[in-house]
């Protein structure tokens, strides 16, 4: 396989990434607490896609709003069991809180679906489409234009209405922003529900090539976690870049040497970064996150 072909493949599996850590990111900002059931909450965006697939006959690329909407309302669901009670303790309390949701998470997927690995519906099906030396399947295209326009459409929510803005002001001063009569406590709950929505079009997208299993988002939730701290905290276009370096990594290295040597690799990168840069490539210099 091409060089060219290795990056391409990086970079839709970066798209995608970019999903997960978009939904992980916006949390963080927004609480200052790290949510580790984020992944398992992408896999819940995996077996939502194959239910409502099985269910309603349509092409996944139709279906994702649906498998949104229900994400979001778990994502609320989450955020008043996990956060709300606990928001006034001391942050490993909600750490632990958020690991406990996602082990809840992953027993009822077991008893609700079974341990199997199952594949999800492709987003959109037909030939792969030559571009010169690179070879893309309608699903890698796809995939890559669904991240895109929800990128793009976070980037114009925080940064192009009134909702953003309150948003923002409630990640930098939550009794400030209170204070001033914004509902921190809805906005809170809204920004559980997009990280959600989020996580739960990553896991439909991932779900047909990658598949989804009970367990299968311990790793994604690290990811988002490193991906995050590559790129810097509270910055969008950090956290993408970060997803996509994580993803390149994984696929080019992976060509070249053994998976475990390459993960290695990854995790010795990100120390270095930890050492010479610690608010990540692109994040601000002073920063106060858990």
């Amino acid at each position: 396989m091409s060089i060219l072909q290795l990056v391409a493949n990086g970079l839709v599996l970066g798209a995608v990434y970019a999903l997960v850590t978009l939904g992980f990111v916006l949390v963080v900002n927004a609480t200052g607490a790290v949510n580790f059931a984020h992944g398992d909450l992408v896999m819940a965006g995996g077996y939502a896609a194959i239910l409502f697939g099985s269910w309603i006959k349509l092409p996944l690329l139709l279906l994702l709003p649906l498998v949104a909407l229900a994400m979001f309302v778990l994502g609320v669901l989450v955020c008043c069991v996990a956060y709300f009670p606990l928001m006034k303790r001391p942050p490993s309390t909600v750490f632990i809180s958020t690991l406990l949701t996602g082990i809840i998470l992953q027993n009822t997927y077991v008893v609700a679906i079974g341990p199997e690995v199952k594949a999800g519906p492709p987003l959109l099906q037909g030939s792969n489409l030559p571009l010169g030396p690179v070879v893309l399947s309608p699903q890698a295209i796809a995939t890559v234009m669904v991240a895109a326009l929800l990128i793009g459409g976070q980037y114009l929510l925080f940064f192009r209405t009134p909702l953003g803005r309150q948003l923002r002001a409630v990640a930098q001063d939550r009794e400030m922003a209170m204070a001033i009569g914004i509902p921190a406590f809805r906005l809170i709950a809204i920004t559980f529900g997009l990280g959600a929505a989020l996580a739960g079009v990553a896991g439909a997208v991932l779900s047909n090539q990658f598949f989804v299993s009970p367990t299968g988002g311990v790793s994604l939730s690290i990811y988002g976690y490193i991906a995050v701290v590559i790129g810097g905290w509270g910055s969008i276009f950090g956290a993408v870049a970060g997803a996509v370096i994580i993803a390149l990594f994984q696929v080019v290295a992976s060509a070249f040497v053994p998976y475990t040597v390459a993960t290695g690799g990854l995790y010795v990168a990100l120390l270095v970064i930890l050492f010479f840069r610690p608010q990540g490539l692109f994040g601000e210099r002073i920063q106060r996150r858990v």
